[in-house]
């Protein structure tokens, strides 16, 4: 079953978006639930998003793309 990899909507006040600013696991490798995955900034401040399952990681959204809250980056499966 395939897992989204969304940018959370409660991660951060307002509705500013953000910018990938690093991958911490590389395209189409093995990720664990909880694992650091992807670093974002918003404003200055940098965020981490863990992976929400553990598998074969696909990256959608590359380092430096200006994304919104709820916005798909990646997939697991």
């Amino acid at each position: 079953m395939d897992t989204e990899i969304l940018i959370p909507k409660n991660l951060w006040e307002g509705d500013d978006q953000c910018v990938i600013t690093n991958w911490l696991a590389p395209d189409e490798g093995l990720v664990e639930k909880g694992s650091p995955l992807v670093e974002i900034m918003v404003e200055k401040a940098q965020f981490e998003i863990a992976a929400p399952s553990s598998g074969k990681l696909f990256i959608e959204a590359e380092i430096d793309d200006v994304v919104s809250k709820g916005d798909m980056i990646g997939l697991i499966q």
